[in-house]
């Protein structure tokens, strides 16, 4: 099944076509209620344009559907449930078999490993799932956190790139049989 990938403190709900839309128009309530998780405002306020480009290329590619937009739900015993941040990869793989990643916590969630074990948990999700062993992420320049969880994980950078919404990108990638 691809809606909830599970790591030891996280599971990342796929959100569907209608969920993606709510989240694009400022709201959550449906999402929040089918998943049993606090979502709040600047939650939804930090996702809400990714929402709707993702909304988008799903009804352009619906085979693009499992590889999108993840919302990165704490599911620790006895804490509240609630939605701490986002991950998507930003297609189905390439022609190639690689798949690219793009990942967001929210600032009260930083700093306590949620990110590399949100990225592990859809590395291997991918792996086990679609024998996906190709990665790849786009970092901004001075994004200490992103270029520190990273290199973590072992990628290596190739070259950098301009992206329309974020500017100046360094690309990296990682070719591994492992999630990291």
């Amino acid at each position: 099944m691809h809606d909830v990938i599970r790591t030891e403190r996280l599971e990342l709900h796929l959100l569907s076509l209608a969920e993606l839309d709510d989240v694009a128009a400022g709201g959550a309530a449906g999402f929040a209620a089918r998943i049993g998780a606090e979502v709040d405002d600047e939650w939804v306020k930090e996702v809400r344009g990714l929402a709707g480009f993702r909304a988008s290329q799903l009804r352009e590619r619906p085979s693009d559907a499992p590889w999108l937009l993840r919302a990165l739900v704490t599911a620790e015993p006895g804490q509240p449930r609630r939605a701490i941040g986002y991950l998507n990869f930003h297609t189905a793989p390439d022609p190639s078999g690689m798949v690219e990643i793009g990942y967001t916590l929210m600032p009260d969630a930083r700093g306590r490993g949620y990110a590399i074990e949100a990225v592990r948990g859809a590395f291997a999700w991918a792996t086990r799932e679609f024998g996906i062993h190709r990665f790849r992420a786009s970092v901004s320049p001075g994004n200490e956190r992103s270029e520190n969880l990273i290199g973590k994980l072992g990628f290596v950078r190739t070259g950098e790139q301009w992206d329309e919404r974020d500017g100046l990108e360094y690309v990296y990638e990682l070719e591994t049989g492992e999630a990291g």
